[in-house]
């Protein structure tokens, strides 16, 4: 059996009726919106994206917590606030991501925090640069019951690496994933799925072969591939691909870059899924880095009525009358990711 067909497998074993029914209820209610042209919702949440913090070790150049540049307040996820939250929802959640913007090892409860999701029979991601995974963070990684762990490794050099992962180690990188991976073998433990996550950029797109070659050597069960979103893209970038395949971006008949993607008026997301930030805000999706568009307060709300409120069904709204009008759709793209 694949690696990836054991964690596939991982995840289904984590439905139960109340999850399947939920998601029905979810895609029922997301393709009648779609047919009618009105917003309804009928489910909760599928996938839930939780923020363990917005600090950050690097400075990547395109992130704004590696440019320190958000709008909104920086701080820790409590872990109180987490487990009421996960109290309210697991019953009906498949999928909880622990990451938005930041480092989640930089919160000191990240894996009490994942270690209480799993104890509910959700199924866990995180993301994270692996500069944290030291022997005794790897070892407590496994034995949290995270289901999947996405490490992010631009480079096969460190002169590479470093030119879009700002003031990282690549050695450090590779040493966590190896942490891992012995950690999984010596517990007897299948998971968490590793996956190594390339994001193509110019500087480093010559080494998209050598990546799967260091992922072998590694031991990590998979490798893919993850288009850049760049900020300022209509006059061209640095770190744009010239390799078509792994660019957001073309160039139209002015000259100028635009998204590849067809701008359609509906979204998926935001039926199935939803963001909430280390600070209880609720934003629509993961494009809203600066919470711009805030949908409600878990401090001060239940996620029930909120869910289901007028202001999540008003911008559900505003999606299927005109997208293109929204300022954080405009330089989103599904499917940002290249399977190896």
């Amino acid at each position: 059996m694949s690696s990836r067909t054991a964690d596939g497998l991982n995840f289904l074993s984590k439905l139960t009726f109340g999850r399947i029914s939920n998601a029905i209820k979810v895609v029922a209610g997301f393709y009648y919106s779609k047919a009618t042209k009105r917003a309804v919702q009928w489910g909760m949440p599928i996938s839930v994206t939780i923020e363990p913090t917005t600090s950050c070790n690097l400075r990547c150049p395109e992130c704004p917590s590696g440019k320190r540049e958000f709008t909104r307040p920086t701080g820790m996820l409590q872990k109180d606030f987490f487990t009421n939250t996960i109290d309210e929802l697991y019953k009906k959640v498949s999928y909880l991501i622990f990451y938005f913007q930041g480092e989640p090892y930089l919160n000191p409860k990240f894996l009490e925090m994942v270690s209480y999701a799993s104890g509910k029979g959700i199924y866990t991601a995180t993301s994270t640069n692996a500069h944290y995974l030291n022997d005794a963070n790897a070892k407590k990684t496994v034995e949290s019951g995270l289901d999947r762990l996405i490490i992010s490794i631009d480079g096969t050099t460190q002169d590479t690496y470093e030119q879009y992962r700002i003031g990282g180690d690549l050695k450090k990188v590779i040493e966590g994933a190896e942490n891992v991976i012995k950690w999984k073998k010596e517990l007897g433990s299948k998971t968490p799925h590793v996956i190594f996550q390339f994001l193509v950029v110019k500087p480093n797109q010559h080494q998209i072969k050598e990546v799967r070659s260091l992922a072998k050597k590694t031991g990590v069960n998979e490798v893919r591939f993850k288009t850049a979103q760049i900020y300022e893209f209509e006059n061209g970038s640095p770190l744009m691909p010239t390799i078509d395949k792994y660019s957001r971006y073309k160039k139209n008949a002015s000259g100028k870059y635009e998204i590849k993607n067809e701008m359609v008026d509906h979204c998926w997301r935001l039926w199935h899924s939803t963001v909430i930030t280390w600070d209880g805000k609720v934003v629509p999706c993961c494009f809203d880095k600066d919470a711009n568009h805030q949908l409600g307060n878990l401090q001060t709300q239940s996620f029930a009525k909120l869910w289901k409120g007028k202001e999540y069904n008003n911008f559900r709204a505003s999606v299927l009358r005109s997208r293109s009008e929204i300022d954080i759709c405009k330089n989103c793209t599904e499917g940002t990711q290249v399977w190896s």
